[in-house]
């Protein structure tokens, strides 16, 4: 079984969400899902800065879900 990793970006000032973002690669178990959504969330928390995060209240949640590949 794969996994597809979503990302979401979201701003508690705004209350609204932008829309998921899906990295463009499939794990091949959640821990190593997991592992890269956590490192993706800090890599673009530390490109925002702590200006905008504190300023707007961003914050970054993500999902890894199982996925079913089809084979033709």
């Amino acid at each position: 079984m794969k996994f597809l990793l979503t990302l979401v970006m979201c701003s508690g000032v705004a209350g609204h969400c932008m829309p998921p973002f899906e990295v463009d690669k499939r794990f091949d178990g959640l821990y190593d899902c997991l592992k890269y959504g956590y490192a993706e969330s800090v890599a673009k928390i530390d490109e925002i800065g702590p200006a905008d995060i504190d300023q707007h209240l961003i914050h970054i949640k993500f999902y890894c879900q199982p996925i079913q590949e089809t084979w033709l």
